[in-house]
């Protein structure tokens, strides 16, 4: 088997409290430890951050159904660049991640694209309807990792519940998309001064506060595994802070545009900046910030959801949700949480790997003696702008596009084979 000796880096391993300069050795698929034998190939990281492999839980792949905007080997493409050796795919796909076949359909195609691993998370109810719930077992034995409806959210509790207690005897999670759709109504960002100013229709922090706390409740009382996804406003952050203090299974992340970016983006009515959850108002930024600084919220993921340009060419009512996130959100986190001082370059690479790791029970996240050798090398000083040469992913609708930006991810290595090297 080929050796690979990553010599002189600055290991970062959250998951054993390590952060050190040290030799990292790959044998075949595996980590053998620090070194000590020949290497068939070295590589010299000498200045770089060694990092288990970076790990994004929420993306749309869109394929099957949408490949104009994505596919599974272009998704691939775009988290090997970001430096994602492994992602977790959304089930809102046309037919949806609803049965069995449908999640080893995932599988193959992830295999023939041949890059990162991608997981498919499973639909908790038959075509994302929110009635019926799908076969939690069948999608699991086909290797569903975690179960949501993400793009809607389970609007009849009892149905929720139920979700939860299913998913939770095959001890998987389930991601909530948390909107209460009759306060978000037609709304197509966040509701306040700015919304008002536009006379664009707005969405409630309530709207996404009422489901989180009707979720949290249902979770405290089944003892399942609850996560919410893309948190943006600050009584989510609250409620979720209360609920772990209270002792209830429950994680969230955020996204880099949330923690980033503010209703004020819209004033141009540039529809890149168009997401559901809406950007929220400066006081929303904030507290998903110190959220994400005091491990209220455990993972930073980009919720990359790519759309054709044509259908992002229109005017901002019209325009479909969605940004994509893939290839941006390292630098961002970087600049906007490391470089502020926000979080430590451990907190980082822990809500990158690790967390999402756990959250999904995937057996990485670490770069231990006999783990998976899945490793992401970044360049923490290195300057460059954003998009710039074009992104992997089909699609560009990313707000963060020409921003000139710090860290790069320079090199990903998954099961042993370096996929992306600059």
């Amino acid at each position: 088997m080929k050796r690979i000796l990553i010599r002189g880096g600055r290991l970062v391993d959250p998951a054993r409290s390590i952060e050190e300069t040290s030799d990292l050795l790959i044998e075949g698929p595996v980590i053998r430890g620090a070194g000590g034998a020949p290497a068939d190939e070295i590589i010299d990281a000498k200045g770089l951050v060694v990092a288990p492999g970076l790990i994004d839980m929420h993306v749309h792949l869109r394929e099957p159904g949408q490949e104009d905007a994505e596919d599974i080997e272009s998704g691939s493409r775009a988290a090997l660049a970001g430096g994602f050796s492994t992602v977790a795919c959304m089930p809102n796909t046309y037919p949806p991640v609803d049965n069995e076949a449908q999640a080893e359909y995932v599988f193959l195609q992830a295999e023939r694209a041949g890059g990162a691993n991608i997981f498919p998370i499973g639909a908790v109810t038959k075509g994302r309807k929110g009635a019926e719930l799908a076969e939690i077992g069948q999608l699991s034995k086909g290797g569903a990792v975690a179960f949501s409806d993400d793009g809607d959210p389970i609007r009849d509790a009892e149905v929720m519940r139920r979700g939860l207690q299913y998913v939770g005897m095959f001890d998987k999670t389930l991601i909530a998309h948390c909107e209460d759709p009759s306060l978000s109504g037609n709304g197509v960002m966040h509701e306040g001064f700015v919304s008002m100013k536009l006379g664009l229709t707005g969405i409630p922090a309530a709207s996404e506060e009422v489901m989180v706390a009707r979720d949290i409740i249902l979770a405290e009382a089944t003892g399942a595994r609850l996560h919410i996804a893309h948190v943006s406003t600050a009584g989510s952050v609250e409620l979720i802070r209360r609920a772990k203090a209270r002792g209830v299974r429950v994680t969230a992340e955020a996204t880099p545009h949330h923690f980033t970016l503010t209703d004020e983006a819209v004033l141009a009515y540039d529809t890149t900046v168009k997401v559901n959850p809406p950007l929220r108002s400066a006081e929303h930024v904030e507290a998903v910030r110190q959220g994400l600084a005091d491990g209220t919220i455990d993972a930073i993921a980009s919720d990359h959801a790519p759309h054709a340009s044509e259908k992002k060419e229109v005017e901002f009512p019209e325009a479909p949700f969605g940004i994509i996130g893939m290839e941006s959100m390292l630098p961002i986190a970087v600049v906007e949480l490391l470089s502020t001082g926000l979080m430590d370059l451990s907190g980082l690479i822990r809500a990158l790997s690790p967390a999402p790791a756990r959250i999904l029970n995937l057996e990485k996240g670490t770069l231990s003696e006999g783990a998976d050798a899945d490793v992401t090398l970044i360049d923490l000083d290195k300057k460059w702008v954003l998009g710039e040469g074009g992104f992997q992913s089909k699609s560009a609708n990313c707000p963060f596009l020409g921003r000139r930006v710090k860290g790069k991810p320079v090199a990903t290595i998954v099961r042993g084979k370096v996929f992306w090297n600059e």
